[in-house]
């Protein structure tokens, strides 16, 4: 490290921040029971925590697997996304409500 450069960014700076928003994600699913939306973004928030150790790794390893893999999951959780969020407004415009309590009426 040269004191141009400053502080070095390494690999547990990465994982450090990928346990943070993977943290982020399990509270943001089991605080919040009522919001659908929410729920949606706290998953996709703990994808995106795994595509950053992914990524970690792969730079770490001077490996492109994990890099490529993680383009493909970025592909599949859009698509998830979208679908998932069509389907909510779907909901939205037959019941008038997203809250997770009125999507249990739905069984049968």
């Amino acid at each position: 490290m040269t004191p141009e450069t400053g502080m070095a960014v390494g690999l547990s700076h990465y994982l450090t921040v990928g346990a943070i928003l993977f943290t982020i994600g399990i509270f943001g699913i089991f605080l919040n029971r009522k919001n659908l939306i929410v729920i949606m973004m706290s998953i996709e928030l703990m994808l995106l925590a795994v595509n950053i150790n992914m990524v970690a790794f792969s730079a770490f390893l001077n490996d492109l697997v994990g890099q490529v893999f993680t383009m493909l999951v970025l592909t599949v959780a859009a698509a998830e996304a979208a679908i998932g969020l069509a389907i909510v407004v779907v909901f939205y415009r037959n019941r008038r409500s997203i809250e997770v309590e009125d999507i249990n009426t739905m069984k049968g």
